[in-house]
């Protein structure tokens, strides 16, 4: 081949070597580390066996801390309510007038109260202002202690743990301000704080896509997201630049 046609070639090699440096050094995308959202949830359970009378509560309803979430029957319980307490009233004459001793006295009183507190679990309350993410029950189904009626999330306030490579976790300080992204929503940025840095590195979790990055030691890093519009839900996934 003559060297008039080698000079051209060379041209295009050395055009799209320095067009490939150009997009590497100046044109390079940004790295974000991806983070599912969670939130604090608690399970509300029953305390009694009982039938459900009331449930006025739906999924996805926003309850305030406080607010009766179910009303079971427990009859069994009131009978023995009106039992215990007539017994009380009783036993409280009888020992005043000084026909019965202090011990079987203090016995009826034990029961009563202690039935006047099991009667009051029949009411059931939500123990903090949140989200029901999930209904367990319906009206007229049976309960037994234990059970759970409800979970409730408080959505305007989001986690995620973001998992960081040894180089990268000397930038990052618990109290640090930061933001992420949600992709799905035109890459709306939330303000963050980050809340806690796993002093012990491990191995990156399996949920992470490829086989090299879950043999990767990393330190798992929870950021705390303020959500009062309750955009971010469970599952989510945030996008993170981490301490860059």
């Amino acid at each position: 081949m003559s060297k008039k046609k080698l000079l051209p070639l060379a041209l295009v090699l050395i055009l799209l070597v320095v067009a490939f440096l150009v997009k590497v050094f100046f044109f390079r995308s940004e790295f974000f580390y991806a983070g599912t959202i969670e939130v604090t949830k608690v399970d509300v359970p029953a305390r009694v066996a009982a039938v459900i009378d009331e449930m006025p509560i739906m999924e996805g309803q926003i309850v305030t801390q406080g607010q009766k979430l179910v009303k079971l029957s427990c009859e069994d319980l009131k009978v023995s309510y009106s039992l215990a307490k007539i017994n009380y009233d009783r036993a409280r004459s009888l020992f005043r007038s000084g026909n019965i001793s202090a011990e079987a006295y203090d016995q009826a009183a034990n029961k009563k109260d202690d039935l006047q507190v099991r009667t009051g679990w029949c009411d059931i309350f939500s123990p903090l202002k949140g989200t029901v993410l999930t209904k367990y029950f319906e009206i007229g189904e049976m309960v037994n202690p234990g059970a759970k009626l409800f979970t409730i999330g408080d959505l305007s306030s989001v986690y995620a743990y973001f998992y960081i490579p040894h180089d990268e976790i000397a930038k990052i300080k618990v109290g640090q301000k930061t933001q992420a992204r949600l992709h799905e929503v035109d890459n709306k940025a939330f303000e963050g704080v980050v809340e806690f840095i796993n002093p012990e590195a491990e191995f990156t979790p399996k949920n992470v896509q490829t086989r090299d990055e879950r043999t990767r030691l990393v330190f798992a890093v929870k950021v705390r997201f303020a959500n009062p519009e309750e955009v971010l839900k469970p599952g989510m996934t945030l996008e993170w630049k981490g301490g860059g």
